[in-house]
């Protein structure tokens, strides 16, 4: 770690006349050292909170990870930094993400989850020397994998739902052991980062569905209504897809709920695949999902949705006995500034080019047109009945 330079305090200390003319007496009973070592503790004190500011301030996980990254190396040098954590706190899934000089690496670790070390980290919440933590714990396959990262210190992320992840810190590049100044930093720091995670994470599980890890029915039609003000504003088109599982009570019914949240986590990943970052698809409610798409046409959203339905259709859901294939429905409307409607207008248009889809047969897209307001009237009629089952 580079010498602080001296504060303005220090240099006022030092260039006082009685200290001057007892300089030689001073030196040798310490205290030069000793104010030294003050001003370095001042220095990285202030560095921390500057740090733990920026950690704070930062809007994603990715953005809190790439702060802290350069937070640890600009005291411990080390040759990798791995964060593993979970992005839904209800699951076991875990997220893996490694830098090496700053910069983010392929890294692969042959685990499921980090539950096993949750009750470890609890009574133990502090950054600890992965030699000793590996010992503690005992021979088991989840230490095994932890060690491929060859990591020296290992740090718990926590909070009031348990253990949120890990963030193991590769040896010094120098090869000098981490000194307990430098742990105390990274312990102080990684309290912010935690904090920092914590935040996000809480503030996600307000707009996400909890069992999909989709964005939840009121940050879509929040969404909605923003981008309709935009179009009117700008002219832009948007357009939202509608879908829905076919004869998805049979999949309850017939091999339980169980399966059928299964079948909504594989689908909801699938419709994460199949769409844009900047799209926002969420689980409008049961088993019916939508997107909305921004700056999107009515030829590109059918392409879209026909690539959905596609992919979908094409997807395998682990299950014993197996399920049966799993298909959608989907309704697709697009609107624009000459559009004057509201956002239950726009639900309603595209939730009647899905009742098409269903009347024609399922596992199709369809389009909403005007005539087919009158279409759905004359088929309702002709079937008696509310909607399609």
């Amino acid at each position: 770690m580079e010498k602080p330079l001296q504060s303005d305090n220090a240099k006022e200390f030092f260039s006082s006349p009685k200290i001057v003319e007892n300089y030689l007496l001073l030196q040798e009973t310490g205290v030069f050292s000793y104010v030294e070592s003050l001003d370095s503790e001042i220095s990285i004190y202030k560095n921390l909170f500057s740090g733990a500011l920026d950690i704070v301030n930062r809007t994603t996980i990715s953005e809190i990870m790439d702060a802290t990254v350069w937070q640890i190396s600009d005291y411990f040098l080390p040759a990798s930094i791995v964060f593993i954590w979970k992005p839904l706190q209800n699951r076991d899934d875990i997220t893996l993400k490694c830098y090496r000089n700053y910069k983010i690496v392929d890294f692969n670790l042959p685990m499921n989850n980090i539950n096993v070390f949750e009750p470890y980290f609890l009574k133990h919440p502090e950054p600890i020397r992965f030699k000793t933590f590996s010992a503690e714990m005992g021979e088991c396959q989840a230490i095994n994998c932890l060690s491929m990262a060859d990591p020296e210190l290992i740090m718990p992320i926590l909070g009031p739902s348990g253990l949120y992840g890990l963030v193991l810190i590769g040896r010094n590049i120098r090869g000098d052991e981490s000194s307990q100044l430098q742990l105390a930093f990274i312990n102080n720091l990684m309290s912010f980062v935690s904090k920092a995670i914590q935040n996000h994470l809480h503030y996600e599980h307000t707009l996400r569905d909890q069992k999909t890890g989709l964005f939840n029915n009121g940050f879509f039609m929040t969404r909605l209504n923003e981008e309709i003000i935009r179009a009117r504003r700008t002219n832009s088109e948007t357009s939202i897809i509608i879908m829905d599982v076919d004869h998805f009570k049979d999949v309850n019914d017939h091999y339980g709920h169980i399966a059928g949240d299964r079948v909504l986590e594989n689908l909801a990943i699938t419709i994460k695949q199949g769409v844009r970052v900047g799209d926002v698809p969420s689980r409008f409610g049961g088993e019916e999902f939508t997107v909305l798409l921004p700056d999107t046409g009515k030829k590109t959203v059918f392409t879209v949705a026909e690539r959905l339905r596609s992919m979908i259709e094409a997807m395998k859901v682990t299950w014993e006995p197996p399920l049966p294939k799993v298909t959608v429905s989907l309704g697709v409307f697009t609107f624009d500034k000459s559009t004057q409607i509201f956002a239950d207008e726009v639900i309603k248009r595209a939730d009647d080019a899905l009742y098409m889809s269903k009347a024609l047969g399922r596992n199709r897209v369809s389009v909403w047109e005007e005539s087919l307001s009158k279409k759905i009237s004359e088929l309702r009629a002709s079937q008696n009945l509310s909607g399609p089952a």
